[in-house]
């Protein structure tokens, strides 16, 4: 018997597995997956999850592979009310003088993750597909599934913890109740380019498209597209058509560098994605990563999310399963923490899926930015998860960036 088994060896059951594995606990990792794999991803690991890496001692790893580290963002934006300008700049680094953007691709990216599960003592099993999540009354008890020879097995554990993403077999048995439900609002696709120059992190954003563009592996450039969901049965009668419309039409210099690079690989993308939060944990069970959080990937926070939501799941077990709190309230605040840290940009992100035209008190803080490299840092410090919410966007903060003498009411405008 398993102290946990987690289902889903990827960005976060694979370090969900290796922090209770280094506390002691007897961990079985599954996925139906074989690693090197591919999946499809926005790639970006912000500051704050590049951090977790840098902490797990794999930032090396991640350098070694050939992944370079992104220290510069350039916003671009075109608005109603002030025409076409760029903000440019970093969030500061932490203490150590650590901060940077990583961008891998999940082939290697997952690998590692899976070996360094491996290294801290978890039982991998890949190949393995989980057919049933076994229950006792209300209360999850282990998993039926198969590996690669064929033999249905059964593993029984104390906890069962769903890392298996938006459809994950662990919520739907235990029937995980969501809330904070949105319907889907935006579609995606991506793919790699070569020889193609960029400043950093690319960000262009307009009325109805987002193009976001940032290096990866083997000097490649990993270009995204986003669109409304309204649009999405006409762009796909020509998927690459429309993937460079879009690219030319809102970021006609990127597209350009485009079009004297080379496609390295095929589109990938998708649509209808649901937003929701689920409860994550219940007798026997958790949910971890897009399994307990489905969000569109507009801002590329999903990796990062994983990495804390993990590092968060792994604290609570430890504290239920060793006695210094009782399992419920530990649990309890896993979802209290994570819900707080996730919450503020979960409603931005939901706000402007769709890509309509932000709202003019939105346009009124981005403008009074410009030359203000400080406030900008502090700006993209939010998006990259390094600067609080609730601490950039107050109507002191705000009132001061605009040069008000007055507080004002910018804070409900984003």
């Amino acid at each position: 018997m398993y102290d946990a088994i987690v289902i889903g060896a990827r960005v976060a059951g694979a370090p969900t597995a290796m922090l209770l594995a280094k506390k002691g606990y007897r961990v079985l990792l599954l996925d139906r997956a074989t690693f090197p794999s591919d999946t499809v991803s926005t790639h970006m690991i912000t500051v704050e999850g590049s951090a977790y890496l840098k902490r797990w001692g794999m930032i090396g790893q991640i350098e070694a592979s050939g992944c370079p580290p992104v220290r510069n963002i350039v916003l671009d934006v075109d608005f109603p009310r002030y025409g076409h300008f760029t903000l440019t700049g970093f969030p500061y680094p932490d203490e150590d003088g650590f901060g940077a953007i990583y961008a891998p691709k999940r082939t290697v990216l997952d690998k590692l993750l899976v070996d360094a599960a491996a290294a801290a003592g978890v039982v991998v099993r890949q190949g393995f597909s989980v057919r049933e999540v076994l229950t006792d009354g209300d209360r999850v008890i282990g998993v039926r599934g198969r590996g690669p020879s064929g033999i249905t097995v059964t593993e029984h554990a104390k906890i069962v913890i769903g890392a298996d993403g938006l459809r994950s077999v662990v919520a739907e048995t235990v029937q995980a109740p969501e809330y904070f439900v949105v319907p889907p609002k935006a579609f995606g696709y991506y793919t790699y380019w070569e020889n193609v120059e960029l400043a950093g992190l690319e960000f262009y954003t307009r009325p109805g498209s987002t193009v976001i563009a940032f290096p990866t592996h083997g000097n490649e450039a990993a270009v995204f597209i986003e669109r409304p969901e309204r649009d999405f049965a006409d762009f796909k009668t020509d998927v690459q058509a429309s993937y460079l419309a879009t690219v030319n039409k809102i970021a006609p210099d990127l597209g350009s560098r485009i079009a004297g690079g080379r496609l390295v690989q095929k589109l990938k993308g998708a649509g209808s994605r649901p937003n929701f939060f689920r409860r994550p944990y219940g007798p026997g069970w958790a949910l971890v990563g897009d399994a307990g959080v489905h969000k569109d990937p507009i801002t590329a926070q999903g990796i990062t999310d994983a990495f804390r939501d993990a590092d968060l799941l792994a604290e609570a077990i430890d504290a239920g399963f060793s006695g210094r709190k009782p399992i419920e309230t530990a649990m309890r605040s896993y979802e209290y923490k994570r819900n707080q840290a996730l919450k503020p940009l979960y409603d931005f992100i939901v706000d402007h899926a769709a890509m309509d035209p932000f709202e003019d008190g939105f346009q009124d803080v981005l403008n009074a930015m410009r030359g203000n490299q400080d406030a900008i840092n502090q700006f993209f410090g939010v998006i990259q998860n390094t600067v609080p919410w609730e601490e950039f966007f107050t109507p002191s903060n705000l009132s001061q960036l605009m040069g008000l003498t007055e507080e004002i009411e910018l804070a409900e405008a984003v």
